[in-house]
């Protein structure tokens, strides 16, 4: 039977940096994950020579855990163009970042989306968390779809853009999350410019891995945790099919496993269709979204426009995103893309379609962008349901609940 200072449950982002500081403090650490590879959500797998993410994902290097304990440049950030693609009636409009794109300025404005007074809405909803975070985590929370109302935030701008946009981000086509998160969202992709890395957003887990190990970390991988019990000399933890392990503190950085009996945070999910295409459907690398809500796809992307590594040479990757539960077939979602893109989707390939049940926690109003680490019974926990829904929610509820971990050891 082995015996550590702590056993990590999960080699998520969370997990791999909550261990990772444990191991820079001098303690002897183990992260057991259950499946084939690390990362949790953050995975790639290579599926016929391309890059498919589990769901479609961006990382933004705005964040500041991000800058902190992240080398993006090694990551070889892929970044997408701040900007919109938007399917109407008649046409096809696209907003972009005024800064970002200065260029595309006129172009927004004769989109006939955001007309002044759809303009004046947006900046009394959003505007004083640009100029600082902090008029996001004051005052009165509430709902998205209340505080838009509050704006004044109605007609296209709202929803042929802002619904579906947020919708893929957030898992919630209703627009019940708080305001206040969605707001320190958009704060952080109006100061960022997200992307993918080369290799996939696997290869953020696995930089992250490699930091650990450098520490002294060690990873487990195929060991899935079935049980922690508090014994006299510390905890006790039992292993499928294999020896069971001792620690003084046990952190649960997974939320995935009923049998670990810990308080799961409400899910929101997403399905995200991987296509194969032998021609782009167009060289536009910005995210497209249907405004006229004729569908179940919340926003789709040609992911080569922006990565080439996804795809092999010559072929091109296309992403299509609904939110879940989601009884869309793919003759349905066919359909919506061609639209969308205006393009013949007949002989686009369907790689794989991910149905990713927990793709994030609810964020409900009165937003808590700190949860308690730790559990009543002595253990603790690791998972961006302890901080935001988010990179930067997960990497900083890892680093706090090492920190508890730490401190209740040199009591």
């Amino acid at each position: 039977m082995s015996g550590y200072d702590v056993i990590v449950v999960g080699a998520g982002l969370a997990g791999l940096r909550c261990a990772t500081r444990l191991a820079e403090a001098g303690r002897d650490v183990v992260v057991l994950e259950q499946s084939d590879a690390m990362g949790g959500r953050e995975r790639t797998d290579i599926v016929d020579g391309f890059r498919l993410d589990l769901g479609f994902h961006v990382l933004n290097p705005a964040y500041p855990a991000v800058r902190r304990w992240v080398d993006v440049d090694a990551l070889a950030l892929k970044r997408f163009p701040v900007a919109v693609g938007v399917r109407l009636d008649d046409r096809l409009a696209r907003l972009a970042h005024p800064l970002r794109h200065p260029l595309s300025v006129p172009e927004t404005l004769r989109s006939g989306i955001a007309g002044p007074a759809d303009l004046a809405a947006l900046a009394r909803w959003v505007g004083p968390t640009l100029a600082s975070a902090r008029a996001a985590k004051t005052g009165t929370d509430r709902t998205l779809e209340e505080a838009w109302d509050r704006a004044g935030l109605r007609g296209a701008l709202r929803d042929s853009v802002l619904e579906p946009f947020l919708a893929g981000v957030l898992a919630d086509d209703r627009q019940q999350t708080s305001d206040a998160f969605v707001r320190l969202l958009v704060r952080s992709f109006a100061f960022g410019r997200p992307g993918v890395p080369a290799a996939g957003i696997g290869a953020l887990p696995a930089q992250v891995a490699d930091t650990a190990r450098r520490a002294g970390a060690g990873i487990r991988l195929a060991h899935r945790v079935v049980s922690t019990r508090n014994r006299a000399r510390g905890w006790h933890v039992g292993v499928e099919g294999q020896d069971a392990m001792t620690a003084r503190a046990v952190v649960i950085a997974t939320g995935l496993d009923p049998s670990l009996d810990v308080p799961l945070p409400r899910p929101r999910g997403l399905q995200t269709w991987w296509f194969a295409a032998d021609q782009a459907p167009t060289d536009d690398a910005a995210l497209r979204v249907d405004g006229r809500r004729r569908g179940p796809i919340v926003n789709t992307a040609v992911m080569t426009n922006t990565a080439r590594t996804y795809a092999p040479r010559g072929q091109h990757l296309v992403q299509a995103t609904c939110v879940l539960p989601s009884a869309a077939s793919e003759d349905v979602v066919r359909r919506q893309l061609g639209e969308i893109w205006e393009a013949d989707t007949r002989a686009w390939r369907l790689l794989r379609r991910d149905d990713v049940a927990r793709a994030l926690p609810a964020q409900d109003p009165p937003l808590r962008l700190r949860r308690p680490v730790r559990l009543d019974d002595g253990r603790y926990l690791a998972g961006d349901h302890r901080d935001t829904a988010s990179i930067q929610g997960a990497l900083v509820s890892g680093q706090r609940a090492a920190e508890a971990v730490l401190a209740d050891l040199r009591r």
